[in-house]
């Protein structure tokens, strides 16, 4: 809460003495607008991008140079709100940029304040804590490789034991120990504080025999279930009113973390929306007057958990009659598409007015795409994992589409890699997935040779 306010008050303070400086000459009225909207967006933005999370590496990082950019990239989507909102604005730019020079020095002072506080009083800056595994090559992998990316983590992994040696090997670097009694030695031999028996809830009985050879030694020993044959995504835990549970089936993206890609979402549709507007108009005229039918399609398609909406698309084809319960995907020289259809699929221009769907909440940014329902019902009982892509708001572009999985879908292993991908982003979501995202959508064009 501390820097949160801190940082408010940093570009309240920032605004306030560029005001107030000899070189300001005075502005046209609307800066109070600019400075509350950056205020506004910094508190929306910055906990979703994890700027208010403590560790002890990586200081440098995210004690000024996270914090730098992310406060210049608020500011220049306060900048270009205030534009959306007042076309006529006009920038004063020598105020603008000592404000963000000295809002910049304010929030790395602010943070490195916050950093030095939480961790004296959070006593992070206790040794690191040796900790051996116990479990077979591929969980401890996993289990290792999160150690080493937890920013702060005071664990130390520096042992293994291997408990499946003969079908697989670790490879970590680490010491990897076969022989429970050599194990053991060495653990008591470097003092190690924590064993962690990341083992299957099958293997009660290595359990036991673990907890039999350290029985006369002060060491912690804590199991971490291994339940990735059973679970989609990585388990995590969940607090149930005081009662912690793992995570077996549920979405791996917590509500709260969402916050900031709503924002995102719902500014850069409008930016589009209201940039894009002309061009919106010609391609409305160009589809009604070539053929005959409405401007726009539209189709039912699953949201987020499920919930049915309708789709938006400029209509690309001549006005026909689906088979009930059958929709029949477009393929190459289909004949039902007009010759300007043709055209706004080949450069996706048809997907433009999904970004009303975006302003509606209906649909995001960046997501995995939307099936027809019919297609829903077929694939899911068919593809692994299929359902688990609705856990989050389908999106106009994806990790899937920028790896080449778009258009027709005419063989299962193109559905399979398609949803491979969207539950890998599902995994792995951050914003600055969203934003690598977004930048591969416009570099590589929106032309693509399976979209027809």
């Amino acid at each position: 809460m501390f820097a949160r306010l801190s940082d408010v008050m940093a570009i309240a303070g920032g605004a306030f003495i560029a005001t107030h400086t000899p070189s300001f000459d005075g502005g046209d009225g609307y800066d109070s607008a600019l400075v509350a909207i950056a205020m506004l967006l910094a508190l929306m933005i910055c906990p979703s991008l994890g700027l208010y999370q403590i560790g002890r590496r990586h200081l440098f990082w995210r004690c000024v140079c996270l914090p730098v950019l992310v406060w210049l990239s608020v500011l220049a989507a306060a900048c270009a709100c205030v534009v959306v909102l007042h076309k006529p604005y006009r920038f004063n730019w020598g105020w603008l940029g000592e404000w963000a020079i000295l809002t910049s020095a304010g929030v790395v002072g602010c943070r490195l304040a916050a950093h030095a506080f939480c961790l004296r009083l959070g006593g992070l800056d206790v040794e690191t804590r040796g900790v051996a595994v116990v479990g077979s090559a591929a969980y401890c992998r996993n289990l290792i490789r999160k150690v080493d990316t937890t920013s702060g983590s005071v664990y130390r992994v520096s042992a293994v034991f291997n408990t499946k040696p003969a079908t697989d090997a670790l490879a970590t670097g680490l010491p990897t120990f076969r022989d429970r009694e050599a194990f053991a030695s060495y653990i008591r031999k470097l003092q190690i504080a924590e064993i962690w028996l990341a083992l299957p809830l099958s293997e009660e009985q290595t359990m036991l025999e673990f907890i039999e050879l350290f029985r006369n030694d002060l060491i912690n020993i804590r199991f971490i279930p291994d339940v990735s044959a059973l679970v989609p995504f990585d388990s995590g835990m969940a607090d149930l009113d005081g009662t912690s549970a793992i995570n077996l089936v549920a979405s791996p993206i917590a509500a709260h973390s969402l916050l900031g890609k709503e924002v995102f979402d719902r500014l850069f549709a409008l930016c589009v929306v209201c940039g894009l507007s002309p061009i919106l108009l010609v391609i409305a005229l160009a589809v009604k007057l070539t053929s005959h039918g409405p401007v726009f399609f539209k189709q039912r398609r699953k949201g987020a958990n499920g919930k049915i909406f309708n789709i938006y698309k400029f209509r690309s084809m001549r006005v026909h009659t689906e088979v009930a319960g059958m929709v029949r995907q477009a393929t190459r020289n289909d004949p039902r598409v007009t010759r300007v259809g043709a055209f706004l699929r080949r450069t996706s221009l048809d997907e433009l007015p999904q970004f009303l769907n975006v302003l509606r909440g209906e649909m995001s940014v960046v997501g995995p795409r939307p099936h027809a329902i019919e297609h829903d019902k077929l694939y899911q009982d068919i593809v692994d994992g299929y359902i688990h892509r609705y856990r989050i708001k389908p999106g106009i572009t994806g990790w899937a589409q920028v790896n080449g999985f778009r258009g027709e879908t005419d063989r299962i292993e193109k559905m399979q890699g398609r949803v491979a991908h969207d539950l890998y982003y599902l995994s792995n979501w951050s914003f600055w997935l969203d934003m690598r995202i977004v930048a591969a959508t416009i570099y590589k064009g929106l032309i693509h040779r399976n979209a027809y």
